[in-house]
């Protein structure tokens, strides 16, 4: 093991990825077996327990912006996800020797291990002006800091980019100011009045609280890099001429009428591929035949004009027989009166003679 002790931010090590948290990102605090606070904590950040299920002691413990999650399908998967930032924290390499003591460091950026660490005073991490500075330690053991101890960030390092990797328990001591996301593989323990400014995540056992201020970090999600693609160069789509629509001409074949037949008549059928026929004139009741196509209204009018002359003729002759009646009646009407003056001249001659006689 090298001691560290004039270590210098010079020999920082090559830069680090964060640890990825998951799911379990979301929680201040998560445990295996138990959650159990005494005095008034204050959690800022979600509160768990998987796959145990006892989380005691709130109130007079408060959770501000967080919710509690006692052995549901959130606290599991946030289980799966710590193991998962757990195995990739113990794996970081290169690692630079470190401990047991820590208290008295400025150390810059990098992975750091022991069998056991300690913290007696103040650990100072150097970012050296870079935000995404992470820093990572290993802890075989256990990690224990003294009473009144404190990590101090400097120069841009954020307490998003601090992990501790503990293969046992982690133990915080009373008033003691720390900073990071503690992974621990068995249980956590934060004595009366210990401040954090990170998570306090637990696979296996218990997390254990009292009268603690544990703020989980807001931490930024950097944005994934994106390649923008060129769309690919295409030709214009040429959409082919719609054909016309042709309807094909619609024939209507002639209208024939077949041949009319009067008893002593026989009149020819009518049809546009006939040909002309001489002049039928009209009688009383059917109307006259044209004699050519051009002029068929025309003549079919005068054989309209031909009914109408036979009617008007029977009207005539019904009027010259009503009138010779009547002269008739006029005339027996004369003679019988001169029938009448007569006999009365005849009557007058006879008393004339019959006078006369008498004489």
């Amino acid at each position: 093991m090298v001691g560290v002790a004039g270590m210098s931010p010079a020999s920082a090590q090559s830069a680090q990825a964060p640890v990825g948290l998951g799911t379990a990102t979301s929680f201040a605090v998560l445990a295996g077996s138990t959650v159990t606070n005494t005095g008034p904590s204050v959690i800022s950040g979600d509160v768990g327990v998987s796959p145990g299920s006892a989380i005691v002691g709130f109130p007079p413990g408060i959770v501000v912006n967080g919710v509690f999650h006692a052995a549901d399908a959130v606290a599991a998967q946030a289980q799966d996800d710590l193991t998962t930032a757990y195995n990739d924290a113990a794996g970081r390499s290169p690692v630079t020797a470190v401990g047991p003591e820590l208290g008295g460091l400025t150390l810059a950026p990098g992975v750091y291990g022991g069998g056991t660490l300690q913290i007696t005073g103040t650990l100072t991490l150097d970012a050296q002006g870079d935000p995404n500075a992470v820093f990572i330690f290993q802890a075989a053991s256990t990690l224990i800091t003294a009473s009144a101890s404190d990590v101090s960030l400097i120069n841009g390092a954020d307490p998003c980019n601090v992990f501790w990797q503990v293969g046992s328990s982690a133990t915080l001591g009373t008033g003691s100011d720390f900073v990071g996301t503690i992974l621990a593989l068995t249980s956590i323990t934060a004595q009366t009045g210990a401040d954090v400014q990170g998570r306090l995540l637990a696979r296996n056992g218990a997390v254990t609280l009292d009268t603690n201020t544990i703020t989980r970090p807001d931490c930024d999600v950097v944005p994934p890099t994106t390649t923008t693609t060129a769309p690919p160069t295409t030709s214009p789509t040429v959409t082919p001429p719609i054909p016309p629509v042709v309807i094909p001409p619609i024939v209507i074949p002639p209208i024939v009428i077949g041949p009319i037949t009067i008893p002593g008549i026989t009149i020819p059928g009518i049809g546009d591929d006939r040909p002309n026929f001489p002049n039928f004139p009209g009688f009383p009741g059917f109307p006259g035949f044209p004699g050519d196509r051009d002029d068929r209204g025309d003549r079919g009018d005068r054989g309209d004009r031909g009914d109408r002359g036979d009617e008007r003729g029977r009207d005539e002759g019904q009027k010259d027989k009503d009138k010779d009646g009547n002269q008739n009646g006029h005339d027996k009407d004369s003679h019988k009166s001169y029938d009448n003056a007569e006999y009365k001249d005849h009557d007058k001659d006879k008393d004339k003679k019959d006078s006369h006689e008498s004489h």
